[in-house]
């Protein structure tokens, strides 16, 4: 898969560093979300692990009661991720500048990624370097809803369904060849759309498509 170049495209084209230069202590997506992929971790992750949180920021949304041996940060605000609890480690880096991690091969049990895919302009090089640190079996779990923000996300995304949003992705994975066929968990809103564009909890649809290195 390779996405053409105007599909890239963004419609703020400005450095990422600028527009993330100022922490935002705030979650992206409702409580519902974030439950349902505590959960998905709890089911999913295994204790005494080690975990790589991409494109973090102050929360995890990891299970409390959950202990890992480490669970590497990364992300585009220092501030947030010193903030973040879970975080044993962190780094800042532009993944749309430079997709290359400075992390060894077949290092972590998991590679988590929640509501940030969007964002990716080289998804075939950052799903090679996830593939890359994986260890054998490890698990790679990317979690999004239907928010963004909009002059951030690349065009391919901005402009497809949610449904070829989740295509997206599963293509994504199936570029690196390696990766267990995706699974797909899809949990949309019950909420009347009059409630979920107000914002009512339980108003984000959840999605996560999950692959393993074989």
């Amino acid at each position: 898969m390779q996405l053409r170049p105007n599909q890239r495209l963004k419609l703020d084209d400005t450095d990422d560093k600028l527009f993330y230069a100022y922490p935002r202590f705030v979650t992206h997506v409702d409580e519902g979300f974030i439950q349902q992929l505590t959960d998905l971790y709890r089911d999913r992750l295994k204790p005494n692990t080690r975990i790589f949180d991409m494109m973090s920021s102050w929360m995890s949304h990891l299970p409390e009661e959950m202990q890992f041996d480490h669970v590497e940060g990364h992300g585009l605000n220092a501030e947030e991720l010193a903030r973040n609890p879970r975080l044993n480690h962190y780094f800042v880096q532009n993944l749309n500048e430079n997709p290359q991690l400075p992390l060894p091969d077949e290092n972590f049990d998991a590679v988590l990624n929640c509501v940030s895919v969007q964002y990716v302009q080289y998804p075939e090089a950052v799903f090679s370097e996830i593939y890359r640190i994986l260890k054998p079996g490890g698990i790679a779990i990317i979690s999004f809803s239907n928010r963004m923000f909009f002059e951030k996300a690349i065009q391919a995304w901005r402009e497809a369904s949610e449904a070829q949003r989740v295509e997206l992705v599963k293509a994504y994975f199936a570029s690196v060849p390696g990766f267990t066929t995706a699974e797909v968990i899809v949990h949309k809103s019950t909420l009347p759309n009059i409630l979920q564009w107000l914002g009512a909890a339980g108003g984000d649809p959840f999605y996560a498509v999950i692959a393993s290195r074989s």
